[in-house]
């Protein structure tokens, strides 16, 4: 259980990729260092899965044989102070139909530091210094891994870009080479950890991934933080067919039974009449809670409204931010200060 001596700032390490990654950072980062008599961060790290393979990352991991910035680049600018012109820049995306067309600005800022140190941690390091980002993020692996999906018929798909292309049933997923190791710096964050989270995000291309590494899950299961899984607010057409809040957490535990989840986050507010016709002419369609069991997976379900507002069905960064926190407190067993979610 996290340290509870008087209000010291929770360490919390966030694992995934994608959109719901650096969504739930840009919600936490304004608790970072701000004493409050409520939860506040003393430290945020993320770790960050490495295996995309399409569009600028893809194109640059080819062309440079590095690992893709992406994912990473997206984090260091959740973390950063949203104002700064350099903030904007990392956003930045090259238009036009020449060799920079689909480019970011951010992802050739972190190709051009890996060539000048030769590191791609280092760059990473150095380029959050750059942005003052208010955390530390780390790559799953520093491995050049893929990933492999074997479909229901016996089919392999390698690469994210061909299995979320195939929106196919996945019977299996693994990584290529499976013997790769994580940083001993992202071991040592989730081994002091007071909270780690995992999730919101693309079940079988940001979430497992990060599972999938030696030795990470062994280190969550062992780690003394509490342990939450933030459910996706959709499922992924092809992919998550058809899977509600149980059928997700199941499906994490496949992979990695030694991870217990404390508590599992789910949005409890309908999405409008107008969003699901959008959602469901793609096939996607809003997670349920389901024949939820507690007794089969041991955990706290924490119903909250987290939608936030606009045409396309995202998580509210403060909401889901605040409500992990209260999680956190609610481990502490000190009574929750913050702002009702």
């Amino acid at each position: 259980m996290p340290n509870t001596e008087g209000n010291r700032g929770l360490k919390l390490v966030a694992i995934g990729g994608g959109t719901g990654l650096s969504t739930l950072l840009a919600g936490l980062k304004q608790f970072v260092g701000e004493r409050r008599d409520g939860a506040w961060l003393e430290s945020l790290s993320a770790i960050v899965t490495v295996s995309d393979d399409g569009g600028s990352s893809g194109r640059l991991r080819e062309e440079l044989q590095m690992l893709p910035p992406g994912d990473i680049r997206n984090c260091m600018i959740a973390l950063s102070e949203d104002s700064t012109l350099l903030a904007r820049l990392f956003r930045y995306r090259f238009g036009g139909s020449g060799d920079l067309a689909g480019h970011s600005f951010g992802n050739l800022f972190l190709a051009a530091l890996t060539e000048v140190t030769g590191d791609f941690v280092e760059a990473v390091r150095l380029s959050s210094e750059v942005l003052a980002s208010k955390g530390h993020i780390y790559p799953a692996t520093i491995t050049d891994v893929r990933l492999v999906a074997e479909l229901e018929d016996g089919t392999e798909l390698y690469g994210e870009t061909q299995i979320t292309g195939a929106r196919a049933c996945i019977h299996r997923l693994r990584l290529e080479p499976e013997k790769c190791l994580p940083l001993a710096k992202a071991l040592a964050a989730i081994d002091e950890a007071d909270v780690i989270t995992i999730g919101p995000g693309s079940l079988y291309t940001s979430i497992l991934p990060n599972l999938l590494v030696a030795r990470v899950a062994d280190a969550i299961g062992e780690s003394k933080a509490i342990k939450i899984f933030a459910t996706n607010l959709m499922t992924q057409p092809g992919e998550t067919d058809g899977y509600d809040v149980r059928r997700h957490l199941e499906t994490v535990d496949s992979y990695s039974p030694q991870i217990k989840f404390d508590y599992v986050i789910v949005n409890n507010r309908a999405i409008s009449e107008e969003q699901a016709a959008l959602y469901r002419a793609d096939g996607a369609y809003q997670v349920k809670l389901d024949s939820f069991d507690k007794a089969v997976l041991d955990t706290e379900v924490i119903p909250a409204d987290l939608l936030d507002d606009g045409d396309m069905v995202r998580h509210n960064s403060d909401r889901l931010a605040r409500v992990v926190l209260v999680c956190g407190e609610k481990a502490c067993h000190r009574p929750a200060a913050l702002v009702e979610a």
